[in-house]
Formats: C-alpha cells, sequence, structure tokens
C-alpha cells in the first residue's frame, strides 16, 4: 500500500464516508486473499491460528488503551471505554485462549517471533499517541477480524475443536464496534485534527503488515494492495 496523505478536514459527511469506503475496500481485498482452508496443510492451519493468537492475546485491549490515552474527544473516549468494558467484563482473551488450546494451536516461541517484528511497530505507531491515526487504525482492525471470524472458526474446525464462543462472538459485537470507531474518528478530528502533512492511513498499513505477518509463510503468502 503506497502513503497516503489526506485533507485533515474528515467531517461525518462525505470525507468521512469516503475513508470507510477505502478501510472497507482494503479489509476486502485482504479477505479476498485468504486460503481456502481445506487446501492448507494441518500445520498451516495451525501456524495462522497460533500467530493470531500471538498478536491478539495479549495485545488487543494494550492498543485500544493506548488509542485511548491518544484521544482528546470525550464522546470518542466514551466510544473505546465501551469497547475496553467489553473485552475486560466478558474476559474476551479467555475466550480466544480457550479457541486456541481446544484448536491445539498455543503460539510457540517460533510464532511468537515471527510477528515480532511488525509487532514492534505497531507498539511504537501507538506511542506516537495520534489520536485520529490510532482511532482509525483500530477501526479497521475491527473490521478486519469480524470478517476474519468465519476462515478462522474454519481453520479451528479442520484441527478438530468445536469451541467456537470467541468467533461467534467477534463475528458479531465487531460490527458495531467498527461502527462506532469510525464515528470517533470525525469526533476525535473535530477537536484534535490531524496536520495537513500527517499519513492518516500509517497505523492502518502498519497493522495491515501485522495481518501479513500471521498469514503469511513459504506456503502461505498474501500481497499488499
Amino acid at each position: 500500500m503506497s502513503t497516503t496523505l489526506l485533507s485533515p478536514q474528515l467531517q461525518e459527511g462525505s470525507d468521512g464516508a469516503s475513508i470507510q469506503q477505502q478501510i472497507t475496500s482494503m479489509i476486502d481485498d485482504l479477505i479476498a486473499q485468504l486460503p481456502n482452508p481445506e487446501q492448507l496443510t494441518d500445520e498451516e492451519r495451525r501456524r495462522i491460528l497460533a500467530r493470531y493468537t500471538a498478536v491478539l492475546e495479549g495485545n488487543f485491549i494494550y492498543w485500544m488503551t493506548a488509542t485511548y490515552l491518544a484521544t482528546h474527544s470525550e464522546e470518542a473516549r466514551a466510544i473505546l471505554i465501551d469497547n475496553l468494558m467489553e473485552e475486560v467484563r466478558d474476559s474476551h482473551p479467555v475466550m480466544l485462549r480457550k479457541f486456541t488450546m481446544e484448536a491445539h494451536a498455543f503460539p510457540s516461541s517460533e510464532d511468537v517471533l515471527a510477528v515480532h517484528d511488525t509487532m514492534t511497530k505497531m507498539r511504537l505507531f501507538l506511542g506516537k499517541l495520534q489520536g485520529v491515526q490510532s482511532l482509525l487504525t483500530m477501526a479497521f482492525f475491527e473490521g478486519l477480524i469480524q470478517k476474519f471470524m468465519p476462515f478462522l472458526a474454519a481453520l479451528a474446525a479442520a484441527r478438530g475443536s468445536a469451541e467456537m464462543e470467541y468467533t461467534d462472538v467477534h463475528g458479531v459485537c465487531d460490527i458495531a464496534h467498527s461502527e462506532g470507531l469510525f464515528r470517533a474518528v470525525s469526533l476525535e478530528n473535530s477537536i484534535n485534527p490531524i496536520s495537513a502533512d500527517a499519513n492518516l492511513f500509517e497505523g492502518v498499513e502498519i497493522l495491515r503488515d501485522v495481518f501479513l505477518s500471521v498469514m503469511q509463510s513459504p506456503e502461505t503468502e498474501l500481497v499488499a494492495a
């Protein structure tokens, strides 16, 4: 994906809708490249499940918390708090661990190291505390994993698991989360606008690369749009 510089005037009207359409298109491009789970080897299925867990289990709440810290708009912060409350109250990391363990795909040190470089870039990006860019990055990822859930469930089922609470919940709740976060982008930009020369998609590009590091191997490779 090429670096994209956009005007900081992100209103809830046409510009905001256009950005949401761009994000949706990027997500759909990635989802369209997913391999058929039935055509993967069992080790390829395990690897994707394990890397996904290495990325999400210990990091998603941290990502959302960092985004909260970067956000100035109280209305946008309320949207983040609702998301974080659900993650913590309903123990989504526990759901993910159960899902992964039942599929016999708990991450090894090799799985963790496979996503280390892109995860480090993601953490450094969030450390910049850029409200608008961080919110858009979270909106991108909520939309992505919602559409990724059927593929993830198919991988687990192919490894003999029937534990699907995690994929069932996130296939539904992340639709509302993504919509709320797109609204938060506009709310934040109204009081804390990005500069005219900033790359609105900085974090989106990095998080896309995290997703690619989950999927890529000599046998399964996605390409950046």
